[in-house]
């Protein structure tokens, strides 16, 4: 009941409420990134959404319009480079995700649940196969999302999805979005070059 009817109405209402009190937050920022970088203020992407179909998401755009596309992150050589002023004040705050608001309004995502997956990501898609996660409706965040973010390597982060499809329930959408907040003001997670780097970095041996 509360997954086929009840969240969706939530995340609908709760949406609605959150452009409207976010609108002149919404212009500030699409007048920055406009005066900040040539190139359009939205960007577009292909993600997987639930029982694996297609949508496109939208995100405030950080990054310059040369950079590859359909590359997830952490599989750029180099990140940084291709990262706007703007665009790196965006990422590490998560206001990038913001037009999101829109997809969830529009039905084809949450405000919880696992994180779309690029089409291409062949490996997180695998994996969540396992755990039923790509069944659920993806999200704005989610149990893996607070649970480390960018620091989990793939078969943990979808183990930590899959455990969020078995237990969706109001009161652990309650306890995601809580901790969302938290981890956004602390900038829990946020690691530039992709899943499992702050793992990998904390593994070099110290240089003698």
């Amino acid at each position: 009941m509360y997954q086929k009817r009840i969240k969706r109405i939530l995340d609908f209402t709760i949406s609605l409420c959150g452009l409207i009190v976010l609108m002149p937050a919404f212009f500030m920022l699409m007048i920055w990134i406009k005066l900040d970088s040539r190139g359009p203020v939205f960007f577009k992407q292909k993600r997987v959404g639930i029982h694996k179909t297609y949508f496109e998401i939208l995100k405030f755009r950080t990054m310059r319009t040369d950079t590859p596309k359909d590359m997830p992150t952490h599989m750029l050589s180099d990140p940084q480079q291709y990262i706007t002023k703007a665009g790196a004040f965006l990422r590490k705050t998560s206001l990038d995700e913001l037009p999101q608001i829109l997809n969830i309004l529009k039905g084809d995502m949450s405000i919880v649940g696992p994180r779309p997956a690029l089409w291409n990501q062949d490996d997180l898609i695998a994996e969540r196969d396992k755990y039923g996660a790509n069944d659920v409706m993806p999200g704005l965040t989610g149990w893996a999302q607070v649970n480390g973010r960018d620091e989990l390597e793939i078969p943990v982060k979808a183990k930590l999805d899959g455990v969020y499809a078995k237990h969706i329930s109001f009161r652990m959408d309650c306890i995601c979005f809580l901790k969302t907040i938290t981890s956004v003001l602390r900038h829990d997670g946020v690691v530039e070059g992709g899943t499992g780097e702050m793992k990998k970095k904390r593994k070099k041996p110290a240089a003698k």
